[in-house]
């Protein structure tokens, strides 16, 4: 048996979600249903565990309520969550392969995109390569400011 108690979040998906950046140019929807999809293709969440409700969640990130809603429901549509009334949100069984590899597959893109930017904007393979080790050296959560070591190195 998990040394949690069923249904409930584990600490540090809690705590990815409260990193949240509401200045961040990502959606804080977006954020939030990006945390919990990377949560579960991490294995961070698992079948049955359970979120915090549309209320407590706003609280906690001093946003609309609506919002973490829309989340929710957008969770919901990609078949990541199901909600049970009067009971709460909770991660849907079986899915956590396909939203590994959904996950990735995204990554991946993302990457791929970003380093043709690069490319195109006159940076070389070396300076892309330092950049790529330098953020791979620091430890912080999605949508966080650039962090001051890797602001230092850009000067």
């Amino acid at each position: 048996m998990s040394p949690r108690a069923k249904h409930e979040a584990p600490k540090e998906v809690m705590q990815l979600l409260d990193n949240v950046n509401i200045f961040s140019s990502v959606a804080v929807y977006l954020q939030i249903e990006n945390s919990v999809r990377f949560a579960i293709a991490a294995g961070k969440l698992t079948a049955g565990d359970q979120l915090p409700s549309v209320r407590e969640l706003s609280e906690r990130l001093e946003v609309n309520p609506n919002t973490v809603a829309k989340a929710y429901r957008d969770l919901e549509v990609m078949g990541l969550l199901y909600t049970r009334r009067g009971m709460g949100v909770f991660i849907q069984k079986s899915i956590d392969d396909k939203c590994r590899a959904d996950v990735s597959r995204e990554m991946m893109g993302r990457v791929f995109e970003v380093i043709c930017e690069a490319k195109a904007s006159g940076l070389k393979d070396k300076d892309i390569q330092a950049i790529v080790k330098k953020c791979l050296g620091e430890s912080v959560a999605p949508y966080s400011p650039l962090p001051k070591g890797v602001q230092d190195w850009l000067k």
